[in-house]
C-alpha cells in the first residue's frame, strides 16, 4: 500500500505568518514562537498560545485547522474532545493552544529553552 496523502510544501515564512494571524484574530493570548530548526526533527517551529476556556482552545484551533487547509495544508490535530491542551500540526509548524492551567503545567517555553538564548521569542 502507497501513501497518497498529498503535502504542499510551504514557505516557512508564510506558513509562520498565516498562523500568527489566525492566532491573533481569535484573540489567543501570550503566543510563543520557538525555533527548532536545525534542534528537532519534528518541525523547524513550535508555537505556542494560550486561550481562556475549553470552548476558546477550541475554536482558535478550528479556525486555524480552516485557515491552514485553505493554504493547502493538511494539519493532523490532537485533543480536539477535551480542548484543554490541542496540537496542531502542520509538518514543518507545530502549534500548542492551551488553557492557562494546561500551559503552566507542562510548561514547554521551559522544556525547549535549552535550543537556544534566543530560541523563544513572545510574538504578542
Amino acid at each position: 500500500m502507497t501513501d497518497t496523502t498529498k503535502h504542499v510544501k510551504i514557505a516557512l515564512t508564510h506558513l509562520q505568518d498565516c498562523i500568527q494571524t489566525s492566532l491573533e484574530n481569535d484573540k489567543a493570548e501570550n503566543i510563543v514562537t520557538i525555533d527548532l530548526t536545525g534542534k528537532s526533527d519534528m518541525a523547524d517551529r513550535m508555537i505556542i498560545a494560550t486561550g481562556r476556556s475549553d470552548r476558546h482552545v477550541g475554536a482558535i484551533a478550528e479556525h486555524l485547522v480552516e485557515q491552514l487547509k485553505r493554504l493547502g495544508a493538511t494539519p493532523e490535530t490532537e485533543g480536539m474532545g477535551e480542548c484543554n491542551w490541542v496540537l496542531v500540526d502542520a509538518i514543518d509548524v507545530v502549534v500548542h493552544i492551551f488553557k492557562p492551567e494546561a500551559r503552566s503545567y507542562y510548561n514547554l517555553e521551559k522544556m525547549w529553552e535549552f535550543a537556544s538564548p534566543e530560541a523563544a521569542y513572545v510574538l504578542s
